[in-house]
């Protein structure tokens, strides 16, 4: 099938086109090939078709470009993109998981395209956030580790996210969940989620305090929520569900932000979860119940979706901002065959599930091993939503939606992360193809930590590459062979190209100011009673 006949078999609105003279709806559709070859999702054609008919005929027809403009309004898709906290690349079923119980996501991704090399734009909690906000790399933006309470460091209001690039074109906004993007969400002086473009939010700063049952710490629109009684997923599923009935309006696509906060720390599972698994320890049936928890979450958004009839024109993304955190209370997560967990550069750290569904767009059952990244989701939603994406910054991303019809991605730069505080000795990444290249940098090494240590990002500033690791990931999945020997050309290219993109970062990432962390939320947080040494 060409690109002309995907375009007008899928579009109902080119079909009610036929009334049209044969001539009008053949240079429209001319408009449309064009366009689609180029990579332009099919929503946003028409109101070019629209264009085409209305500039050859406008005698003719003088009342059918505001018609046709309006169907292209009503038939631009509503775009959701849910997020999960720390979940690993092998923490669901569909990845592989033996024992966890996530049946709706399993579901969801025999519906839809599951992605086997789909990447978080970083290997913990902000950076990642930032970078699929922004489409740019975090260490570009300024956000270079997970921001405490208090912390000075916040997404800058000079950033353009995809929530504001949205309801600048018309769109409705909203956020749920963890935000993580500010220091506090009560400090007139950082941008919050109503700056960064959410028409509504309801949002912690960071993890749902004491922990995942009946939070104290959500805002919502500005204002404490105050205490809740409820398992957070299913709070932030909740508020979803009253905003798509209640406040969304018909009349004009909508974008959600979902940022569910399970599985991080602290984790406090509902009991019918964690009795899905009779035969695990307490503390495994309270992690792996806590993905359950999470599954729950996803599906009652989805039913919401369903009943309201929002389903089939909907761009559905799911998808995890780092890999397992694997902690001493819980070392239950699943990286799968990766190395590593969260924190670290190596793929266990940041390659993550990726699941997409658009009924009637993307074809069920399909499967991809295209390398993605969270710095894509901005381009890619720009994409679909027929939106212009900034043109007056530097973009590490590229639109994906060519996999929607089964097409290659085209890049012009590999994709790229760097944490100034990752565990292990690496430090920088980069990923072309199959080739991925790490590297450590010069600059003096800081122990985890949330703090912004004196002198700390100016020395990030200065800093240079060095100790390279070449890997084959499609013949070594868990990064043990390195090859920059046996393929020394092949290196060179990755070695310079990794350096130019590292001085590109380099020169635009911010200073902050040195930062005593008070360490706020461990002063809050109740573990659970199988936890003994960190009980309150």
């Amino acid at each position: 099938m060409t690109s002309e006949d995907a375009v007008t078999l899928a579009d109902p609105t080119i079909r009610k086109a036929s009334m049209l003279s044969n001539s009008l709806l053949k240079n429209a559709q001319q408009a449309l090939t064009t366009i689609a070859g180029s990579g332009v999702v099919r929503r946003r054609l028409w109101c070019v078709a629209a264009m085409t008919i209305a500039a050859t005929s406008s005698a003719t027809f003088p009342a059918t470009f505001p018609s046709l403009l309006n169907a292209a309004e009503s038939n631009r898709p509503n775009i959701i993109i849910v997020l999960a906290d720390d979940l690993g690349y092998g923490d669901l079923a569909c990845y592989g998981h033996p024992r966890i119980k996530t049946p709706t996501l399993d579901r969801f991704a025999k519906q839809g395209l599951r992605l086997t090399d789909c990447y978080a734009a970083a290997a913990n909690c902000s950076p990642s956030r930032a970078g699929l906000m922004t489409g740019r790399t975090p260490t570009r933006v300024g956000i270079y580790n997970w921001i405490p309470t208090y912390s000075p460091m916040h997404l800058r209001k000079s950033e353009l996210t995809i929530a504001t690039l949205l309801r600048r074109a018309g769109y409705q906004t909203c956020q749920v969940g963890k935000w993580h993007l500010s220091g506090a969400l009560d400090d007139a002086s950082q941008p919050q989620p109503g700056e960064h473009g959410f028409d509504h939010w309801f949002a912690t700063q960071n993890n749902a305090l004491p922990n995942h049952a009946n939070p104290f710490n959500f805002f919502r629109n500005g204002k404490p929520a105050g205490q809740l009684d409820g398992f957070s997923a299913a709070l932030v599923a909740a508020e979803a569900d009253r905003w798509l009935r209640e406040s969304r309006r018909p009349d004009s696509p909508f974008f959600m932000y979902v940022c569910f906060h399970e599985p991080h720390e602290p984790i406090a599972t509902d009991p019918q979860f964690a009795k899905l698994y009779p035969d695990a320890s307490p503390s495994q049936a309270g992690h792996h119940g806590n993905v359950s928890q999470l599954d729950a979450g996803f599906a009652r958004l989805l039913n919401t979706l369903d009943e309201l009839k929002l389903r089939d024109n909907t761009l559905l993304i799911f998808t995890s901002d780092n890999g397992p955190a694997i902690t001493a209370i819980h070392p239950h997560g699943s990286a799968g065959p990766l190395r590593d967990k969260k924190g670290y550069l190596y793929d266990g750290g940041i390659r993550v599930p990726g699941i997409m569904q658009w009924p009637g767009v993307i074809r069920p059952g399909t499967v991809s091993d295209t390398p993605v990244s969270g710095v894509d989701w901005l381009p890619t939603v720009c994409d679909v939503a027929g939106v212009e994406p900034p043109a007056d910054r530097t973009l590490d991303g590229v639109s994906v939606a060519p996999l929607f019809r089964g097409e290659p991605v085209r890049r012009t730069k590999p994709l790229y992360w760097q944490f100034h505080r990752a565990q292990g000795d690496i430090r920088v990444a980069m990923r072309d193809g199959d080739w991925k290249l790490v590297a450590e940098l010069t600059s003096p090494r800081p122990k985890p930590s949330g703090e912004i240590a004196e002198g700390e990002t100016e020395a990030m500033k200065q800093a240079e590459l060095e100790d390279f690791h070449l890997y084959n990931l499609r013949n070594d999945i868990a990064e043990q062979r390195d090859l920059q020997a046996t393929h020394p050309a092949k290196f060179r290219e990755l070695r310079d190209a990794m350096i130019a993109f590292h001085h590109d970062v380099r020169n635009e990432q911010p200073l902050w100011p040195a930062w005593e962390w008070p360490r706020y939320e461990s002063q809050h947080i109740v573990w659970p009673a199988y936890w003994k040494p960190r009980k309150k």
